[in-house]
């Protein structure tokens, strides 16, 4: 049995608690009014973001105003642009910590179900060289009732109008007598509405962890058991949860990330985000083994199970990178207006995380990865598993911060608080789950299979 050690325990919950004081600060610093916006945008002494975005509507403003008369009626409504502008910056500096929290929440709760859906094509798959690293698959799962929980939370706040994470939210965007009216999200309102919203997210998050639930449930009986029927129940509940899985999974994807950009839509967006956070799961399978193995636990478990795991995060990281070539190519060649805009904002604001994503997620893995012996290498695994989970973090911050901040980003409190926060968590609720049953599922009928696997 495993014992959860007192420092590493210690160690989440000064993560846990530095993280929500770091989030709390992100809150309480954020924005009030246009007033605070102003001097903000003042204060920016070194030609940031918002100085330059600031500045340039002041000087469109100037121009403006300086082909026109100097009448009253011009000077009002060069104080209602410049308003406007203020007001549209004020929502994206306030939507900063909210939109750290989402990140950080939605990327460690994917992450876990990567690994869940990895476990249950284990099972589908009848494979025989995994069954000794399915108590770590099981142990990283328990923290998707967590995350779930607290992401439906988020959700439900971002409907009661906390905050505007979501555009199509917004008051007024579906009535055509409102200023706020739009079009296209109006055109959408049969599918984008808060009801039928928030009751797939429910329908999705209780799929998922009831089948996480039923899985452990059915893989800790089968240690008890004189034959072989728990094994069999979980194979059919396993194709069925990937059937599930593969129709909720692309439906996620539109709601929970896609639609923070309403205006645009990518068929590819599904498979795109499915790749992304299901390396990771593989990857943190790979991170939690290496660390119960330097501590002397998961004696079965070799080289070549670590390469195993190691392919994996290799070769799903080249699909990533097809999926993000096939997406961006496609689009950027094609160049329609309502499609290439999205590519167009994260190459001009997000320069830096967007390409740098293509290097930490493909180029390194693939440098570090493509060599056999490499893969058998602790050290060497580690890193590069450091660098794929950092690099798909990024790769969530791409997808969720340029609709909802703008230009008005940059990696801070809110950001690093808010991952601290969910790191703290995660290492809490996976390493205490792992405490609760042998790390060996010793009534596997592949077990046996299992601990003599050699590649």
């Amino acid at each position: 049995m495993y014992t959860f050690s007192s420092k590493l325990k210690t160690f989440s919950i000064i993560l846990m608690a530095v993280g929500i004081l770091g989030i709390g600060y992100g809150f309480l610093n954020a924005p009030k009014d246009i007033h605070e916006v102003e001097n903000i945008l003042s204060a920016s002494s070194h030609g940031g973001h918002g100085e330059a975005h600031h500045e340039e509507a002041k000087a469109a403003l100037h121009d403006a105003h300086a082909t026109t008369t100097h009448e009253a009626k011009s000077e009002v409504k060069e104080n209602a642009e410049h308003e406007e502008h203020l007001n549209h910056i004020l929502h994206q500096l306030q939507n900063k910590p909210w939109s750290a929290l989402y990140v950080a929440c939605i990327f460690f709760m994917l992450l876990t179900m990567g690994t869940l859906v990895f476990y249950a094509i284990q099972q589908v798959a009848v494979a025989g060289w995994s069954p000794v690293l399915f108590r770590v698959m099981q142990g990283i799962t328990a923290y998707l009732p967590y995350g779930s929980a607290i992401f439906f939370v988020i959700l439900v706040m971002c409907g009661l109008h906390f905050n505007h994470i979501f555009t199509w939210l917004g008051e007024g965007v579906t009535d055509p007598n409102s200023p706020n009216y739009d079009e296209i999200i109006a055109g959408k309102s049969g599918y984008l509405n808060f009801g039928f919203w928030i009751v797939r997210a429910a329908i999705f998050l209780i799929g998922w962890n009831l089948y996480r639930h039923y899985s452990r449930k059915n893989c800790l009986a089968q240690d008890e058991s004189d034959d072989n029927t728990n094994y069999k129940k979980n194979f059919k509940l396993s194709a069925g949860f990937l059937v599930f899985f593969i129709v909720s999974e692309s439906i996620m994807s539109w709601d929970w990330i896609m639609s923070v950009d309403p205006h645009w839509f990518s068929t590819l967006f599904g498979w795109y985000v499915f790749a992304s956070f299901f390396v990771s799961g593989i990857t943190m399978i790979a991170m939690v083994t290496l660390y119960l193995k330097s501590k002397g636990y998961l004696d079965y478990v070799n080289t070549s199970h670590i390469h195993d795991l190691a392919k994996f995060m290799f070769g799903i990281s080249v699909f990533w990178t097809y999926l993000w070539f096939s997406q961006f190519m496609l689009i950027w060649y094609a160049d329609i207006p309502e499609e290439i805009t999205y590519f167009v904002t994260r190459i001009n604001d997000y320069n830096l995380p967007f390409f740098g994503a293509v290097v930490m997620n493909f180029v390194f893995p693939l440098l570090i990865l493509i060599n056999t012996d490499f893969k058998r290498i602790t050290w060497v695994i580690v890193m590069a598993g450091i660098v794929i989970l950092l690099g798909h973090y990024i790769d969530f911050f791409n997808m969720i911060m340029p609709g909802t901040v703008g230009d008005q980003w940059f990696i801070g409190v809110p950001e690093i608080s808010s991952v601290l926060f969910f790191l703290g968590l995660f290492i809490f609720t996976v390493f205490t789950a792992l405490t609760k049953a042998p790390l060996l599922a010793k009534r596997n009928p592949y077990i046996e299979e299992s601990k003599h696997f050699h590649y």
